[in-house]
């Protein structure tokens, strides 16, 4: 049996499977290594039903998330997944290694993540070239929910949001400037907070205010990371995965036209690609 989880910082989708097809699927909380302490992880595990009746069958486990781009993140995980899954083989490696796998498998070009966060890579057909991107919700992740929400939010605290959208974010979301900057400022997880508006920006997409704030995110993010790849590695093909950019796939398709980009393939979520990928595989 192999277990394969990919995991942003909101949402961890799972897929076991054995022979050939999924025997279960279910999602939980997010498991983000760089913010996560191991104990949390534990416990995430042994919370789990499904995980608890197959620990011993799982033979081998593929595991991608954000913040596992370092070998001391990747070894936190590896120590508890090992502990908890004894027969186990584990392999730990971070989001961008999912999304190539789960859009190009084994060919290579520039892989693009627009969801709770956002980077970019080029990958040659087995691996992802390192880069300087990937900074994380509070120095990066440009064009993304985390970087919306922020921008949103300010706004909203420095009372500049216009009055039509912000009654509807006021009807959705019970914030006021305490809640927000307690959420931001003294949680453990101020990220789970940002990526908590997701929806908010997609039902709202028509909204002027909302409109202008995603062009220009994805404006931004087309500059600082696709440009840079696209001069190192021209005529590749670039596939995109996460949340904002199937979300908002002509926008992300018409920015990048401006500058001289040809996005293909746009998913939502890499897991199905990826069990299917390694089903094959094993």
């Amino acid at each position: 049996m192999i277990l394969v989880i990919f995991t942003g910082s909101r949402y961890a989708d799972w897929r076991l499977a054995e022979k050939g097809r999924v025997l279960h699927g279910f999602r939980t909380v997010g498991i983000n290594s760089y913010i996560q302490d191991e104990n949390f992880i534990n416990q995430l595990l042994n919370k789990n039903t499904e995980l608890l009746y197959n620990a011993e069958r799982i033979k081998r486990i593929f595991f991608f998330g954000a913040g596992a781009s370092s070998k001391e993140r990747q070894d936190k995980i590896a120590r508890v997944f090992s502990s908890f899954f004894k027969n186990a083989r584990v392999k730990v490696s971070h989001d961008l290694v999912a999304s190539a796998l789960s859009t190009f498998g084994d060919e290579k070009g520039i892989i693009g993540i627009i969801g709770s966060g956002s980077n970019a890579a080029y990958y040659t057909g087995k691996k992802v070239v390192e880069n300087n991107y990937g900074l994380g919700y509070i120095l990066a992740d440009e064009g993304s929910t985390n970087w919306l929400a922020r921008m949103m939010l300010k706004d909203f605290l420095i009372d500049s949001l216009p009055s039509g959208i912000k009654e509807k974010l006021l009807a959705k979301h019970n914030i006021d400037r305490k809640v927000i900057l307690d959420r931001i400022y003294n949680s453990p997880n101020p990220n789970i907070f940002l990526t908590s508006f997701a929806e908010f920006f997609f039902e709202n997409k028509t909204d002027p205010y909302i409109t202008a704030l995603v062009k220009r995110g994805l404006n931004l993010y087309v500059k600082t990371y696709l440009l840079p790849l696209a001069d190192s590695y021209p005529d590749s093909t670039i596939h995109f995965t996460g949340s904002v950019a199937n979300n908002f796939p002509e926008w992300i398709r018409e920015i990048g036209a401006e500058n001289g980009l040809h996005i293909k393939t746009i998913i939502r979520e890499p897991i199905q690609n990826l069990i299917k990928y390694y089903i094959n595989k094993n």
